[in-house]
């Protein structure tokens, strides 16, 4: 069963809006869980009094229906964007499941979506598997971060962690938590002698990509034997591989002396401890906005719209980080569907960007969001849009 969200549009999108919660609908249908808000978190984002007219301001005269899959590491803001959309103008109707970005990317080429997501960029040769009449547009609609999120009773927020340790944990070297190599970066921290548990992911995921590309970059070794790519073959030992950003984060959680990387977000929202990373600068660095954002600035966006972050450099950067896309085609048959993925686009690129930062994304800079509009702008002849 496919989860249905009612997305809406305001006239220009300038009043605002809001949107139903999403817990009961992914109960019902058994899909893979992302973060849900309870009604008592979406009563009050809206009021009739701020709702604008369906009659006034729908672009649409009849009902579309737009589905969409993809990547976990953006399912939050993304839900969060449905709450706050819901109710304006309930012509259109926006499907979306988080299966991960690989399952994305395959269901957008198949066909079976009318848009993908994915927190890796569309390679060469998977930009050619689409086929032709169809085409793919790559549009990065927010930033985030990775962190190491941990448990480890006793010892809470500061711990630091050096790309050497990290590198050593992922690839199975550091089995133990008082490892000579992690107590020398955290004098004053008890560590215990607990063994440690890394927990993967166990899809196909932008998330691996994005974290093992970093790997690649800092570390020869790792290149070599383990190297990137959305799913890699992880060492044997303790390590435990789990479904998407919300299995890994729940299989930290219960796991003592458990380590793995998700995304920001997710230990945000569910109050899990992560590390401070070692930077190509040898800071320790917290990921936060300013971080993030230090890292988004060291890297210029090309006009085809796809940056990878590999290895950032300069003062304050946080190390690991990314955008994340979606993918929509570039030509579009029915032009009511094409509005549709305009509208969806336009509304993330405007207010959801107002919403990113407290939930652990990064607002996308004006000269980027511009760029992404230009590019989404040429799905729908008769809908232009704007920025705020």
């Amino acid at each position: 069963m496919v989860l249905h969200i009612n997305f809406v549009q305001a006239k220009r999108f300038g009043a605002s809006v809001s949107l139903v919660a999403l817990a009961a609908s992914l109960a019902a249908c058994g899909g893979e869980p992302t973060a849900t808000s309870s009604p008592a978190d979406t009563a009050g984002a809206a009021s009739p009094a701020t709702s604008a007219s369906p009659a006034a301001s729908s672009p649409f005269t009849e009902n579309v229906a737009v589905t969409g899959a993809g990547a976990s590491f953006p399912a939050p803001l993304y839900q969060r964007w449905f709450q706050d959309l819901n109710g304006k103008v309930p012509q259109l109707q926006v499907n979306y499941q988080s299966v991960g970005s690989g399952a994305g990317i395959e269901q957008f080429t198949k066909g079976t979506v009318d848009f993908g997501a994915s927190d890796t960029a569309m390679k060469p040769e998977a930009i050619a598997a689409v086929p032709a009449d169809k085409g793919v547009t790559l549009l990065p609609m927010t930033a985030g971060s990775i962190v190491l999120a941990y448990n480890v009773q006793g010892v809470n927020t500061g711990l630091k962690l050096s790309r050497e340790v990290y590198v050593g944990i992922a690839s199975g070297t550091i089995t133990k938590w008082n490892d000579p190599k992690i107590v020398a970066a955290n004098p004053g921290v008890t560590l215990p002698d607990l063994a440690i548990t890394f927990v993967h992911r166990s899809d196909g995921s932008g998330t691996t990509g994005v974290f093992t590309k970093h790997l690649s970059a800092i570390s020869p070794e790792w290149k070599e034997t383990i190297g990137e790519g959305n799913t890699v073959q992880w060492p044997s030992g303790a390590f435990v591989g789990a479904k998407g950003n919300e299995g890994v984060t729940a299989q930290i959680q219960q796991t003592p002396g458990a380590i793995g990387y998700i995304e920001y977000g997710y230990a945000k929202s569910n109050n899990v401890n992560f590390a401070q990373l070692e930077n190509k600068n040898k800071e320790f660095v917290e990921a936060n906005a300013e971080s993030v954002g230090k890292t988004l600035a060291s890297v210029t966006l090309p006009e085809n719209l796809i940056a990878f972050i590999s290895d950032p450099e300069g003062p304050g950067v946080y190390p690991i980080a990314s955008y994340t896309w979606l993918l929509v085609p570039a030509k579009v048959a029915d032009p009511t569907k094409a509005k549709a993925l305009e509208v969806l686009v336009e509304y993330g690129l405007n207010e959801g960007q107002e919403v990113a930062d407290e939930l652990g994304y990064i607002p996308l800079p004006k000269t980027v969001r511009e760029k992404v509009l230009a590019a989404a702008d040429k799905l729908s002849a008769d809908y232009t849009m704007k920025l705020k």
